[in-house]
């Protein structure tokens, strides 16, 4: 019987096998998305940036997302030199991170370290004041901290335990404090007497700056694959732009609430794990009449900021707020890259690759920890990315080209910020640089 069944096999396997004649395609090939390789196909090219003259700013009160806020070419020197650093408290940890950018106003830079300990530095680098977000009951690693925004004489700041609070920016005394029913990691926005925020990465508010009055809240949809820091809302004088955990976009009148248009920006880079990941990391930034963002996972569009039409769609994710400039828009890519685009098309014009995976240092792993790379900013006439690789890295707007970069101990953590032809960047250790 077994005699049977070898011979049997022996039969089958004499057969001749039929090839189908046609292209052969690997299994794995379909599942795999082709934008970085489109986009690493594509050489840089020089056109003229238009980048507008440099002024001085005594001031960098909030995020840039806002025209009111943005200063699209701060005064600062091409070679920067270490004046001073200080400590501002508890640097980054396993589960404890800075993710507050800071400000300055007034002739004091405003920080808050991975512990939430908000404080007050003069531009000579001597503490002046500082307190603790985190409530009697509580423990700092029970939350995140927030953002910081300051305006007339008050310094409002949230906090991942779900407070969005006014202080008086010379004292640090408390003057107001609303409650948000969630957290509020990302930063406010305060313009026309109002502050805007988002809490929960769900829910936008409209909070009154005189005395912390609600005066309106907008629902949107959270999502449990997002970032640490709700993006800052972005504000001109008629509208206000949110951005939800869910990816979504959404435009509102300023003062009522009355919301115009919601965008979703979907899509992403198949075969990659940080595609997974679909929070707006480039915030929402109004520059004239166009909406600029970017998600976390392959993709950056421009919108009306009238009606939310879509105005193109770049193959890139953003990791930070994009910075509009000239003719072009320029943002630090998902894939670790500096990436200029026509501002109007959407059309790359150059992309420069940026720190991306600590070397291995054991056999048995493919990779150590990454770098993250924070910016860019425009000043000096140049792009400025801080990395925490442990330099600060300057970039010729027009052509891309590395056109100095200094070092800077620990790493960097967050944004730099520019004042009065002053540099300020807090490192991973807990310590804000100042260069000039």
């Amino acid at each position: 019987m077994a005699s049977l069944i070898a011979t049997g096999v022996l039969a089958g396997c004499t057969e001749r096998e039929i090839i189908l004649p046609g292209e052969r395609l690997g299994v794995r090939e379909v599942l795999q998305n082709n934008d970085a390789a489109d986009a690493a196909s594509l050489d840089n090219i020089t056109v003229a940036a238009n980048v507008p003259a440099a002024s001085n700013n005594a001031a960098w009160p909030q995020s840039h997302v806002s025209p009111s806020a943005r200063i699209t070419n701060a005064a600062l020197s091409a070679n920067l030199t270490p004046i001073w650093s200080t400590s501002i408290g508890q640097g980054d940890k396993r589960r404890a991170r800075i993710i507050t950018d800071p400000v300055v106003a007034d002739g004091r830079i405003f920080t808050i370290d991975s512990a939430g300990r908000v404080s007050a530095t003069s531009t000579g680098g001597e503490a002046l004041w500082s307190y603790s977000l985190v409530p009697l009951r509580d423990d700092a690693s029970q939350a995140l901290a927030g953002g910081l925004a300051y305006d007339n004489g008050r310094l409002y700041v949230t906090s991942g335990f779900g407070t969005l609070s006014a202080v008086d920016a010379a004292t640090g005394n408390e003057i107001w404090t609303q409650r948000l029913q969630d957290t509020a990691t990302g930063a406010p926005t305060v313009f026309g007497g109002l502050v805007y925020v988002v809490a929960g990465d769900s829910t936008a508010w409209a909070v009154e700056a005189e005395d912390g009055r609600v005066r309106w809240q907008s629902d949107g949809l959270g999502d449990v694959s997002n970032v640490a820091g709700a993006a800052p809302p972005s504000v001109n004088d008629t509208h206000v732009v949110f951005s939800f955990g869910s990816g979504a976009v959404q435009g509102a009148f300023r003062q009522g609430g009355l919301r115009l248009w919601s965008a979703d920006i979907v899509g992403a880079r198949k075969g990659f794990a940080i595609a997974l990941v679909d929070d707006i990391t480039g915030y929402p930034v109004i520059a004239g009449n166009t909406v600029y963002a970017g998600n976390h996972s392959g993709r950056v569009v421009a919108l009306n900021v009238n009606s939310g039409e879509r105005l193109w769609t770049a193959q890139h994710g953003a990791m930070d707020p994009i910075w509009p400039a000239g003719n072009s828009v320029y943002f630090v890519s998902d894939l670790n890259e500096l990436i200029r685009l026509d501002a109007t098309e959407g059309n790359q014009i150059w992309a420069v690759d940026l720190p991306g995976y600590e070397p291995v240092r054991r056999p048995q792993r493919r990779r150590d920890s990454a770098f993250t790379n924070h910016g860019p900013i425009m000043a000096g006439g140049n792009l400025i990315v801080a990395s925490s690789d442990g330099l600060i890295r300057s970039f010729d707007p027009t052509s891309g080209d590395l056109v100095s970069q200094t070092e800077i101990r620990g790493g960097a953590t967050t944004r730099p910020v520019v004042a009065n032809g002053t540099l300020y960047v807090v490192s991973t250790n807990g310590v804000l640089h100042a260069y000039r």
